[in-house]
């Protein structure tokens, strides 16, 4: 799922909201793309992910003209390094993600997902000692009580769920230093990411146990993982410049939602009685936490 730079807006514009919502329901059915999968590993669908994302975000950077932006870029050392980090976690964030999908832990991504905005709370009171009222201590506390309901429950950590929170959650702490646009910036990181993700592929191939190629599913599964990874990428850093951020914030829990139905729903996981009490307490706690987007977002219209 995407938290890249957004511009401040005033209003929600109706192509803004389209634009959001749709970016956040192709993630929601992301994991059925993503299931189909479930006999290739992580590690070579995300390098086709990587691959396959290139001409999609250089093309699209190609017919808005702003290609400049990637060459001045990778001249300056200082942006090419922050780029490489985030690429770097970004990769994680999608390796453990298609994991977790495939290997029958959906609901641990929905978790993960769901928990993150109050973990880049979290991660800005430490890093940046900006203040937490009590509103956003409540939801941090109410969070943080739930996983721990999980590792008493469970006997483990659920080390998927806190992948993906932490994983993204860098991943966006330091996507705020990186001074260039959305588009840019994810064709930079598969850029940075394409050489290590074509070694692997090649490598894959030549010990005959690489998908592509193999099999006509498996080859346009793989080749159409750069469009269900570009695209809503492409479709949210747009949508996220026409509508407020306080809307952003509420709009996101679309995705984690609908990985939570699909999850039960669809894949047939099951809600242990540690889920049982510790969705519910995130829950709650983003109800605490969204209040006051809401208000906010009413005084606003």
């Amino acid at each position: 799922m995407a938290n890249l730079p957004k511009q401040p807006q005033n209003e929600d514009t109706p192509k803004g909201l389209v634009l959001a919502v749709t970016a956040y329901v192709l993630w929601g059915f992301l994991p059925i793309y993503m299931k189909a999968m479930e006999h290739i590993g992580p590690v070579e669908v995300v390098a086709h992910r990587i691959i396959w994302s290139v001409p999609i975000a250089g093309l699209l950077l190609v017919a808005l003209g702003r290609t400049r932006d990637i060459k001045a870029a990778i001249r300056n050392p200082g942006m090419l390094g922050m780029a490489a980090l985030t690429a770097m976690l970004i990769s994680v964030n999608w390796a453990i993600y298609v994991w977790a999908i495939t290997s029958g832990h959906a609901l641990d991504a929905a978790l993960g997902y769901y928990i993150n905005p109050l973990f880049s709370i979290a991660l800005g009171a430490i890093l940046l000692r900006e203040p937490l009222n009590r509103t956003q201590l409540v939801a941090v506390g109410l969070a943080a009580l739930g996983v721990l309901v999980l590792v008493l429950e469970a006997g483990r950590l659920p080390w998927a769920a806190l992948g993906l929170m932490f994983s993204w959650g860098f991943y966006a702490f330091f996507k705020r230093s990186l001074p260039i646009g959305p588009n840019q910036g994810f064709l930079l990181e598969v850029l940075i990411l394409l050489i290590p993700a074509l070694a692997y592929v090649t490598w894959l191939g030549a010990q005959g146990t690489g998908h592509f190629g193999s099999v006509a599913t498996d080859t346009m599964l793989l080749a159409g993982a750069g469009i269900v990874t570009a695209v809503p990428l492409l479709v949210y850093a747009n949508g996220a410049k026409l509508v407020r951020l306080s809307t952003m914030g509420i709009l996101q829990y679309i995705a984690p939602t609908m990985i939570f139905v699909t999850a039960v729903a669809v894949f047939g996981e099951q809600i242990d009685r540690g889920r049982m009490i510790a969705f519910p307490l995130i829950w709650s706690a983003l109800v605490v936490y969204s209040i006051p987007m809401i208000r906010q977002a009413r005084a606003q219209t």
